[in-house]
């Protein structure tokens, strides 16, 4: 038995330090791109550029401020004040706690945090779970958002179960056996093809994978993170449906008519009717990354709201 036991705890040591080098290449690889802010005690990573009315851009799930500043931001921001931030336990900034941080905390510290920035009134937009965040800060806090615009968002609640990836990596079991594992060994072509399919069925442009920093997401912190806020999302957006009658904002909805990660008639089909006011703006053959692969659409949706909010 104690030669198990030696065997087990030598396991253990290897996973956790070949976790713990893989992890500090990727904060050498992908370093911060902008300013870390204190908010509320709370470390927030910030990319701010350009000047012009304040824009707030919300990635999705396993992303980072990367995914945004690959194309979208830069090309934004000859007109907007653009405002990108890390949601909380992904890129760098913190986890607000070890249960995953709900929709409406998150959309509490970036509406914070954008305020520390003095965007006490920006126009936001998320893409698929950054969307839901930002569905929670204009419900929760209307008169704080001037315009809205919900790209491949997560909005209605569905039926499909929890994946088995996801399951795991939420449990207690995964979190402490199963993560670690994943940080020390999986494989490069693992990452490459999960980037691949997330465009399905388009590509990823040229040059993304290696600018998104996936490497990241691989963190143990971050895993843990974004599987805490996968396996609460349903919950939390059949509570958060009911004060869609309080957003105010101009909305404009995007989504991609190819989109099989989150669907577009379960989702923004029935958001359209939920915001008063609200347009759909419906993209053929587009799957879920459409602030990529049909970035015109989102610019002229994000210009649309800014002109409907008078700016």
């Amino acid at each position: 038995m104690i030669y198990i036991a030696f065997a087990i705890a030598a396991l253990i040591a290897v996973v956790q330090i070949a976790a713990a080098m893989r992890e500090g290449q990727a904060l050498r690889d992908f370093p911060p791109e902008g300013q870390l802010l204190d908010v509320d005690g709370t470390q927030v990573h910030a990319v701010v550029m350009g000047s012009g009315p304040d824009l707030v851009l919300i990635h999705g799930a396993s992303g980072n401020t990367r995914d945004m500043t690959f194309s979208l931001a830069p090309r934004l921001a000859e007109r907007y004040r653009v405002i990108v931030f890390d949601r909380p336990g992904l890129g760098y900034t913190e986890r607000l706690n070890t249960t995953g941080a709900t929709l409406r905390q998150q959309a509490t510290l970036l509406r914070a945090a954008a305020q520390q920035l003095g965007a006490a009134r920006p126009i936001v937009m998320g893409q698929s779970y950054g969307g839901a965040v930002a569905l929670a800060w204009a419900a929760q806090s209307p008169d704080d958002v001037a315009a809205l615009i919900p790209v491949a968002a997560a909005s209605n609640p569905w039926d499909a179960p929890l994946s088995t990836f996801y399951r795991i990596t939420s449990s207690r079991f995964g979190q402490a056996v199963i993560v670690p594992l994943i940080t020390a060994f999986v494989p490069k072509s693992v990452v490459e093809n999960a980037v691949e399919a997330v465009f399905d069925p388009q590509s990823a442009p040229e040059g993304y994978a290696d600018h998104v920093g996936a490497a990241l997401t691989l963190r143990r912190v971050s895993l843990r993170a974004n599987a805490d806020q996968r396996a609460n999302i349903l919950s939390e957006i059949k509570a958060l449906v009911p004060l869609y009658g309080s957003i105010t904002a101009p909305t404009e909805i995007v989504h991609g008519t190819a989109d099989t990660t989150v669907g577009l008639e379960i989702h923004s089909a029935k958001l359209v009717d939920q915001i008063d006011g609200a347009t759909l703006t419906r993209l053929p053959g587009i799957g879920h990354m459409a602030h990529h692969a049909a970035e015109d659409a989102v610019v002229a949706a994000i210009d649309r709201a800014a002109r409907r909010a008078g700016l």
